[in-house]
């Protein structure tokens, strides 16, 4: 492992189905839902750009085109808002394309996280890098991202972002176990991929945060199909944990599964009422429902 170099590259998995959002996926992409007006991806990319990260790779899929259009010009449409004096409009539609180098690489049949992380080896090359799932959304002050590369950047090993999930809860994760260090930071020393509750080592649980040493390509390209038929991302992980040492991290934030329905909805309601030209009547209209009973 190369010591002391510095997390410049982020890979967001954008292959999915979307099965879950179906009709709505049928034709738009899960990670361009919108969260109020912006796309789930964008506040991915924006959380990486805010920590420092130079290029984004995103691993797409059949029917994912558009996920790349996001992030490139679009110059008529540009055009035309300019000529229409409508500058807010203008603003928000370029921050997309000018936050960040992106490059996209096709996955051409979806065989799992690990695969889909795979898939970006010669992009990535022989340094640390930073894996976001595109519908896993962290709202904090420091940025989710920043807060993991800190961690790394002390401790030199790999790190995944952790949280306590609930009993019901266990089976869905992957879990984790180890020595706490200090407050939030964690020296894990077990990894396993969706456990049953009697055979989980915590209630820890792996979200959609990994930054990762480039030692997990030659692991994932040995790593056999597990759970489900398809190459697991923490089954690799638990042998690179074993090769090098792997931290856990509680990050600071409140966590948004926007691929899920109700977390795409409490997404959208948190996200509004942070906004200034929405609040008020959003909470007066909560206010009205929960006074209906409805």
């Amino acid at each position: 492992m190369t010591q002391g170099q510095r997390v410049r590259k982020a890979v967001i998995p954008a292959a999915g189905l979307g099965t879950r959002f179906l009709p709505a996926t049928k034709s738009v992409p899960k990670e361009l839902l919108p969260i109020v007006d912006t796309p789930t991806i964008q506040y991915i990319v924006e959380e990486v750009v805010a920590s420092g990260i130079e290029t984004v790779i995103f691993i797409t899929g059949k029917g994912k085109a558009a996920v790349e259009d996001h992030f490139d010009l679009y110059p008529e449409l540009e055009e035309k808002l300019e000529r229409e004096g409508k500058t807010d409009l203008l603003a928000k539609l370029r921050k997309a394309s000018l936050m960040i180098q992106a490059v996209a690489i096709r996955q051409q049949r979806p065989q799992g996280l690990g695969h889909a992380v795979l898939c970006a080896k010669d992009i990535i090359g022989n340094e640390p890098f930073v894996v976001l799932l595109g519908d896993d959304l962290v709202d904090s002050k420091v940025p989710c991202t920043k807060q993991m590369i800190d961690v790394y950047e002390k401790h030199q090993k790999s790190v995944v972002a952790l949280m306590e999930v609930p009993d019901e809860e266990v089976s869905k994760f992957g879990i984790c176990a180890g020595n706490k260090i200090s407050d939030r930071i964690y020296d894990l020393n077990v990894m396993v991929e969706k456990p049953d509750l009697k055979d989980a080592p915590s209630h820890l649980a792996i979200v959609g945060r990994y930054i990762l040493t480039p030692e997990i390509f030659k692991i994932l390209e040995e790593t056999k199909p597990g759970k489900g038929g398809e190459i697991q991302l923490t089954d690799a992980m638990s042998k690179l944990m074993k090769a090098q040492g792997f931290m856990g991290y509680t990050f600071e934030g409140d966590r948004y599964d926007a691929g899920d329905k109700f977390g795409f909805l409490q997404a959208n309601i948190a996200y509004g009422l942070k906004r200034a030209d929405i609040a008020p009547r959003l909470r007066e209209y909560m206010a009205k429902i929960v006074a209906k009973g409805i």
